[in-house]
């Protein structure tokens, strides 16, 4: 703050003293004019006694109101504590004088012209009054206390300020945290949204996924009744169809018959006109031989030896005909319990092609439709238990069917079956086995004629083995056929489709003895494959056609033959390592090691321990689930599949 104006209006003259102050004083200057005037005073007259005429009020506003004898002066803060802090000093030191006052008819203190604090002064005012010095320092009390008190206002004041600055902060934060709080709850309430929105589309998508299975369901059980009643129908026409062909069968069996009565009666007369022809020439010749007697007795009597030319030409053919035989059967290996089954085995299927020939020499019918259909079900055995099901099935009733003699079905099934095998493809060989052991068990008689057919495509399903021998075979290429070797343009097959061959049959033939399912007995099963393994080893000799046999069998039922035999049949491993594998590697032939190798890593690393491939049929897709089988029998009660109910695990 700047210096103070002082106006002061004070008469000429105090006790003779003339004053003329200057027109700005500082509080200083005022301060020492003061104190040279008391001296002067002191010095000049003697004290008067302090009498107090009327107590002094102190205002806190910003109008100052004294009364006549009074003035009013206004000075900065700093002036202000200056000058207490120097009257305080004086205090404390005991200083305190007597002074003689002046007085002052009017007084203005302002620090500008245009301040806030002009106060208009009513009366005349004076500089100071004559006080003493109780007086004095009840003015200088009154001062520090009303300091004390701006102090105190001034605390308060920054007090609250702090507290107003702490509040403020304080609210601050509280609106930031309930923005927070805010945006918090805002990100929340989306997630809720979305995870709700998210729950809604779910059940919304696995309502019309339910909704679009429910359909499907309902449309495969409509398609199945369709099919039922297609099959019914089909049913009911081919028994209309069956009824007709028995109807014709029997007016073609009665006009056979009246050809046949009269055959029979064209017969006897043409006997009869033999007979009579007989006895006329039987009395012809009685009386030549009459007429010769008697010019025999009368020329003499020369007679002839018989010529035994063609006796001897005969006994020369037969002779030679044993001799080959003994030649060619010298040169087989095998037992004589396998030979003697091959024999009865070939002998049913030689009887049954026979019978087949003069069915269809002296019938008019074409078996050739039947022929198709179990050709054509044979190639669409799969490795699935619905597939193998109906594909058995079906077979039985064709090879039951009354319209087709059985012994063409068994025929055509049987071959059908053993060129189906020589697709190199182990499911296939498992799949067939699963249905042949099916159809077996609903027609016996298929099971020995297979086993013919299987004895005649590869002699090693026997076990049989035959050694080439000069004195034996006219030729290589006579030998070969007789083995199993196919001609292809006018030229032997080469060893390794030979042994391609060898090893698909082998491995039908694996898959037919290995092959269990419960509730259904098979008939060419373990204990045969048994005894086969027992004759190959006891009588067949090792080489590259008998090693492939081997390991081709061993591959597809060693498996299930060491579930059953545990032990035994480790021993008899123990033995094909320790006998027949070492003869095939003291033949010392690089035809061989390939063969070798795959017997020597199937009994090292125990092969026969894991369930080989195609071995357990596979489930039906889902699509043949959806339906329940209850309900499929009761649309389905006269489909084909319900004939023959078997059950797979």
């Amino acid at each position: 703050m700047g210096a103070i104006k002082l106006e002061l209006r004070c008469p000429q003259k105090v006790d003779g003293i003339a004053i003329d102050p200057e027109p700005d004083w500082s509080f200083d200057a005022l301060l020492s004019e003061l104190n040279s005037l008391e001296t002067r005073l002191n010095a000049s007259s003697k004290p008067v006694p302090f009498t107090k005429t009327k107590s002094r009020e102190i205002s806190t506003g910003k109008s100052v109101e004294s009364n006549a004898r009074a003035f009013v002066i206004r000075v900065s803060d700093d002036e202000l504590e200056n000058d207490n802090e120097r009257k305080g000093e004086e205090v404390h030191n005991g200083s305190l004088v007597a002074v003689k006052r002046f007085t002052c008819d009017a007084l203005y203190l302002s620090e500008s012209d245009d301040s806030d604090d002009d106060v208009a002064l009513g009366g005349e005012s004076f500089l100071m009054d004559e006080v003493g010095l109780a007086d004095g320092a009840l003015v200088e009390l009154t001062h520090q206390h009303q300091l004390g008190v701006k102090e105190e206002i001034r605390n308060l004041i920054s007090t609250l300020e702090t507290q107003l600055i702490s509040e403020n902060e304080q609210s601050t934060s509280a609106l930031a945290q309930v923005e927070k709080y805010r945006d918090m709850r805002r990100e929340m309430d989306r997630k809720i949204d979305t995870v709700y929105q998210r729950k809604i589309a779910e059940a919304l998508d696995n309502h019309l996924t339910a909704v679009q299975r429910d359909h499907e369901l309902k449309s495969q059980i409509e398609e199945r009744k369709i099919r039922s009643d297609a099959a019914y129908e089909e049913a009911k026409r081919k028994e209309r169809a069956l009824q007709e062909e028995k109807l014709r069968q029997e007016k073609v069996k009665a006009e056979a018959e009246a050809k046949l009565r009269a055959e029979e009666a064209k017969r006897a007369a043409l006997e009869a006109e033999k007979r009579a022809a007989k006895e006329a020439a039987e009395r012809e010749a009685a009386e030549n031989s009459k007429r010769i007697t008697a010019g025999v007795s009368q020329d003499g009597a020369c007679g002839r030896q018989p010529d035994d030319s063609s006796v001897i030409a005969g006994a020369q053919s037969r002779g030679s005909r044993s001799d080959g035989t003994k030649k060619l059967q010298s040169a087989v290996r095998a037992t004589e319990s396998a030979l003697n089954i091959e024999q009865k085995r070939l002998q049913k299927l030689k009887e049954l092609d026979e019978e087949n020939q003069s069915l269809k020499l002296s019938s008019n019918e074409d078996f050739g439709g039947y022929e198709k259909d179990i050709s054509r079900l044979i190639r669409q055995i799969r490795g699935l238990k619905d597939n193998v099901r109906t594909k058995a099935s079906e077979l039985v009733k064709i090879l039951n069917n009354p319209l087709c003699p059985q012994s063409i079905s068994l025929a055509t099934f049987s071959k059908k079956v053993v060129s189906r095998c020589e697709t190199p493809d182990d499911n296939v060989a498992m799949s067939c086995g699963y249905v042949i052991v099916l159809v077996a068990s609903q027609v016996p008689q298929v099971m020995d004629i297979l086993l013919g057919e299987f004895h005649r495509a590869c002699i090693y399903t026997v076990p049989k083995h035959i050694v080439f021998s000069e004195a034996a075979f006219e030729s290589e290429e006579a030998y070969y056929k007789t083995i199993g070797y196919r001609e292809e343009d006018g030229k032997i097959e080469s060893l390794e489709n030979y042994l391609s061959r060898l090893k698909s049959y082998m491995r039908l033939y694996a898959a037919l003895i290995q092959t269990e399912i419960p509730g259904v007995q098979n008939a060419h099963g373990l204990k045969e494959g048994w005894a086969w393994l027992a004759r190959f080893l006891n009588a067949l000799p090792a080489n590259i056609y008998t090693g492939v046999a081997l390991i081709a069998f061993l591959q597809l039922a060693g498996f299930a033959l060491f579930k059953k035999y545990k032990s035994q049949f480790r021993k008899i491993l123990d033995n094909i390592y320790d006998n027949f594998l070492n003869a095939l590697k003291a033949r010392e032939d690089s035809k061989l090691n390939l063969v070798i190798a795959e017997i020597q890593y199937y009994i090292e690393d125990k092969k026969f321990l894991e369930e080989p491939e195609g071995r357990t049929l596979q489930a039906p897709p889902l699509s043949s689930t959806l339906v329940p089988e209850a309900d499929y029998q009761e649309y389905g009660r006269y489909h084909q599949y319900q004939e023959y109910g078997y059950q797979y695990h």
